[in-house]
């Protein structure tokens, strides 16, 4: 078990970590997701120290590996890593590759070492390049050596960085059935992974890592169908967000309506949504400002790139209101023109109590 308490990382300008704890218990397969640059990577790091946390222990079982006393060559005996970009030594086979450390680091005999290494050749598929050197293999090929070098030193927790990530789309799928089969044998496992889909499927517990440390963690049903926290809901879905605030009657209204033009362009939003994007923002915008006496509204646009669909969250201050029963007819018929759905919802606790959701028709 991996038992981690108050863990901090800091650099001389950014802190990926701020304060992390938790425990990874024997057998689980643990997938790291969130997005670049929330320490991800330097979690794992920390974990089998290649980095120093800055503060706070991680123990392996009974072990504190974060006391400057801990041996951590025995600590990364027990504790295998699979780098994003393999580490082979070009100038030794594939495997001598796999020898090199059982034999250096845990004083078996090269005959032991390379039944073993064959073993495992055969398991990750290439045992027929045995005697190539790495120059000579793919990048899938090089990360399944990766994986099956890491195997030889039979530890108990595996850590994978990214381990798909510098390779070529068509290799993705031959890393990551090895990983599958890997998952099943009831080692213990940490994935950092972009992969969704791979993700899901592979682990039995997922971390979702933003905000300096382990902003939602649960089951991959609860991660990806369920997520109780609106980042991990946001990144989950691959939505890209747009928030506006006004705070006064005399906003910048064509300001604004640049700054969702330019959002919409850089996110390939198709020129008729942008388009409906914009009117739904100004009509609802105009509908509801002189209603307000002293106006704050916080606008959100959530915009999906795998189904292409736009949706407004407007939330704003004051007395319970229906903007359908407003008395502008008008604006709020070319709001129901522009959009799928629309309702109004009422929360007397919020800073803004009142808010209107609103999906941009599609086409």
């Amino acid at each position: 078990m991996i038992r981690i308490e108050h863990l901090k990382k800091e650099y001389p300008n950014v802190t990926p970590l701020e304060d992390v704890s938790t425990e990874i218990h024997d057998g689980d397969v643990v997938a790291v997701i969130g997005p670049s640059g929330t320490g991800k990577s330097t979690l794992l790091r920390c974990i089998n120290q290649l980095e120093k946390p800055t503060s706070g222990r991680i123990w392996l079982d009974d072990m504190e590996i974060t006391d400057p006393k801990c041996d951590i060559s025995k600590v990364r005996q027990r504790m295998g890593m699979v780098f994003q970009n393999f580490n082979l030594f070009g100038h030794k086979t594939v495997i001598e590759n796999i020898m090199f450390a059982p034999v250096k680091l845990l004083g078996k005999s090269k005959q032991e070492a390379y039944d073993t290494g064959m073993r495992l050749l055969q398991t990750v598929g290439l045992s027929e390049k045995a005697f190539s050197y790495p120059d000579e293999l793919s990048g899938g090929q090089k990360q399944r050596i990766a994986i099956a070098r890491t195997l030889a030193m039979e530890p108990e927790v595996i850590l994978l960085d990214e381990p798909t990530s510098a390779l070529d789309p068509t290799m993705v799928g031959e890393v990551q059935a090895v990983i599958r089969d890997l998952a099943k044998t009831g080692k213990t496992m940490m994935i950092v992974t972009h992969e969704m889909n791979f993700a899901r499927t592979i682990s039995n517990r997922v971390f979702y890592m933003d905000e300096g440390g382990l902003y939602e963690e649960g089951t991959p049903e609860e991660i990806f169908d369920h997520p109780k926290r609106e980042n991990t809901r946001r990144f989950v879905k691959g939505l890209k967000v747009l928030e506006l605030n006004i705070a006064s009657r005399g906003y910048d209204f064509l300001g604004m309506e640049g700054e969702i033009a330019a959002w919409c362009n850089r996110n390939q939003v198709a020129p008729k949504l942008k388009n409906r994007t914009q009117l739904v923002f100004e009509e609802t915008t105009q509908m509801l400002m002189p209603k307000l006496k002293e106006p704050r509204l916080r606008a959100v646009l959530e915009y999906s790139q795998q189904t292409e669909n736009a949706e407004w969250t407007i939330s704003f201050n004051g007395p319970r209101i229906d903007p359908a029963g407003m008395g502008d007819d008008l604006a709020w018929s070319v709001l129901r023109g522009m959009t799928e759905q629309m309702r109004c919802e009422w929360d007397e606790g919020a800073d803004l109590q009142n808010r209107l959701v609103l999906k941009v028709r599609g086409f």
